[in-house]
């Protein structure tokens, strides 16, 4: 049980930018989610633009201007040295589907303006990186005519500042961020398309 559980807990620190982390945690068996539930503070991430579980407004999907949504957050552990911030819809057709890789943003940071430009590197050494539809910085919900879709908005200190260039893939951030988050919390909001 024991190697099982420490496997459970590297795939959880693999696999956090994609999914939730209260989710991902239920998952595991007892001593692993107690294992990993020690080393990651919660934090509170919440957005100005639209409420908990609420609907997106248009202006931040690809039906409106497109433009990224304020995101603010508690502070992060004094052991943080940076934070990460992505956005995810675990719902897409082809599996979970970014839509924001923002990483390096200052570990003191409370808040990432919305309206960000769509540029691998901005002020103060934060990066952006590639989305899973090709383009660098954020785009917004744009799901297929169905069912309603949930976007998570998920902020996560580390232990380190990446090494990686703005306009990173998933995967790079994925390998980069690797046992080194410390804490998490995320925000989710809906869209559909009827």
């Amino acid at each position: 049980m024991q190697v099982s559980a420490a496997l459970f807990v590297s795939a959880l620190a693999l696999n956090l930018c994609a999914f939730s982390l209260l989710p991902v945690l239920k998952m595991l068996p007892g001593a692993a989610v107690r294992a990993a539930e020690a080393r990651l503070e919660p934090m509170r991430v919440q957005s100005p633009d639209f409420a908990a579980g609420a609907l997106i407004p248009k202006k931040y999907s690809a039906d409106g201007a497109d433009q990224s949504p304020a995101m603010v957050w508690s502070k992060a552990p004094t052991r943080a040295q940076s934070l990460v911030i992505t956005c995810t819809d675990p719902d897409a057709p082809r599996g979970v589907w970014w839509h924001w890789i923002v990483f390096n943003v200052p570990a003191d940071a409370v808040e990432l303006k919305g309206g960000q430009a769509r540029s691998a590197t901005l002020a103060g050494g934060v990066c952006q990186g590639t989305n899973d539809f090709g383009n660098v910085g954020y785009n917004g919900p744009a799901p297929p005519s169905g069912p309603v879709h949930h976007y998570h908005f998920a902020v996560y200190a580390l232990d380190t500042k990446l090494a990686l260039k703005g306009g990173c893939s998933k995967a790079e951030l994925n390998a980069a961020m690797h046992g080194h988050v410390v804490a998490g919390g995320e925000y989710v909001g809906t869209y559909v398309r009827r």
